[in-house]
């Protein structure tokens, strides 16, 4: 039986491979990605600033490397939806642009802060918004839209000394609820499946 942060701890393990500081984690990092259906990687190119001509076959493992050095995205294509990370959407007049259409997008990040946010938009509105370790304050036009495909995912941080459930429990119900929205198995499909890398010619190194 697998362990309920299974896909943090997969996660983690994909982000971090040998050679890395041992001191950087994954909130440190953050971690940005989006899933996107409704259209095909040549519409969304330009909006990613992606040069599809650099597109090189690249695990999720392989990334960070890739991306520090020139901007490179992973880039996975599953069951019609198409996967970037990072995604580098910093706000959500951006995130409903690209869904435009009758798109749908799902959105989730960490950072520093430990903040874990998840946002689910389609047809250029934002569907539900939520924190994932807070799921009972939701943002959006439907909040209840994924409420059927959220049974058995424990996302409400709680201090209870019999069964607690902690951050890392909910990164892992949010990865697995964005399993359920694209019918998709998140690990074996997209964190350990080989897919692309495709670089952004814009990139540069962020000033320290």
């Amino acid at each position: 039986m697998q362990s309920r942060t299974y896909l943090y701890d997969l996660l983690v393990s994909t982000i971090f491979t040998e050679g890395l500081d041992a001191e950087m984690d994954l909130w440190a990092l953050g971690f940005n990605a989006l899933w996107i259906k409704g259209a095909n990687l040549d519409t969304l190119a330009p909006a990613f600033h992606l040069d599809l001509a650099t597109r090189t076959p690249c695990y999720l493992s392989e990334i960070l490397d890739h991306h520090l050095d020139d901007g490179s995205r992973w880039v996975a294509e599953v069951n019609g939806w198409i996967g970037i990370v990072p995604a580098l959407f910093d706000d959500d007049a951006s995130l409903l642009s690209v869904t435009q259409g009758g798109r749908q997008a799902i959105s989730f990040s960490m950072n520093i802060h430990g903040r874990q946010h998840f946002t689910y938009t389609r047809d250029g509105r934002m569907a539900v918004s939520f924190e994932a370790t807070w799921p009972k304050e939701r943002f959006g036009d439907d909040p209840h839209a994924l409420d059927h495909l959220m049974d058995g995912l424990r996302f409400q941080i709680t201090d209870d000394n019999v069964d607690p459930v902690e951050v890392e429990e909910s990164v892992s119900s949010a990865l697995a609820l964005i399993g359920r929205i694209t019918e998709t198995d998140i690990a074996t499909d997209w964190f350990q499946a080989r897919h692309s890398r495709i670089s952004d010619p814009s990139w540069h190194l962020p000033m320290p």
